[in-house]
């Protein structure tokens, strides 16, 4: 005999089951860029599809026992910790004038301006540009880049060609070709950058290029953390869907 729950409560059950997806999609989503990972690289040391680990972080399928107990050995994390992330229920990220953390690398200045474990697609940073800056490595990974010019003057080499940019000056390119920033003139240039690790539907197909980065991923999550902002302990209701089937792709490791 089945008993089915008042319509009141069955709408709540509902929201609790979809808002804790969300919750572990996030929390998928923060472990996965933490380590530089992109999706394919993740579905190779898993052996789930692509497709499927989208989906999971998007919050539109839920997981398995498996693929949960596959996902925590990856990333070597307990099962309650997937499902635990403050970034989850935040509608919105404010980053103030004083949150975000200078580093350092590859001769580039840079501080975050989001939190790449909430809205993934993007990743906005501000960058300066040492006129000092030695070298001339160029870098290539998946997705896209958007700069914009602040101040100084700033050239940007990207596949065998030099574009000089000045303040006010944008430039979006296929962050796969080899690109390289150059700070021009007698001053550092300062540049807002997005980067997009997910390719656009735009983008024309090249072959697939190991991810050499200026700035780690891993680096985008650098963050002051207030008192008043930190977690507070909590009960972690775990839900599990046992009869969920899913086909698996093997892939040759990247």
């Amino acid at each position: 005999m089945t008993t089915e729950l008042p319509k009141g409560q069955q709408t709540e059950l509902e929201g609790q089951i979809q808002s804790q997806l969300c919750s572990f999609g996030a929390r998928l989503r923060e472990l996965r860029l933490k380590r530089g990972w992109t999706l394919e690289e993740l579905a190779c040391r898993s052996s789930l599809s692509k497709a499927f680990l989208s989906r999971l972080e998007s919050g539109d399928r839920q997981a398995s026992v498996a693929a949960v107990l596959t996902l925590s050995r990856i990333f070597d994390v307990s099962l309650a910790s997937l499902f635990e992330s403050e970034l989850a229920t935040e509608p919105c990220v404010i980053v103030r004038k004083g949150d975000a953390v200078e580093k350092s690398i590859n001769g580039l200045k840079y501080a975050p301006l989001s939190n790449a474990g909430r809205f993934f697609n993007l990743q906005p940073i501000k960058v300066t540009v040492p006129v000092s800056r030695r070298g001339d490595e160029h870098y290539r990974h998946d997705g896209e880049e958007w700069i914009y010019v602040l101040s100084g003057a700033l050239s940007l080499s990207l596949a065998g060609n030099t574009h000089d940019l000045a303040p006010g000056d944008a430039a979006h390119f296929d962050s796969r070709l080899p690109h390289r920033l150059i700070a021009r003139g007698n001053r550092d240039a300062e540049v807002l950058l997005v980067a997009s690790p997910v390719a656009g539907p735009g983008q024309v197909s090249l072959p697939q290029v190991s991810q050499h980065r200026a700035i780690p991923m891993l680096n985008f999550l650098t963050f002051k953390s207030p008192p008043e902002m930190a977690l507070k302990p909590r009960q972690t209701k775990i839900h599990f869907k046992t009869k969920t089937k899913f086909k698996t792709t093997r892939r040759q490791t990247l």
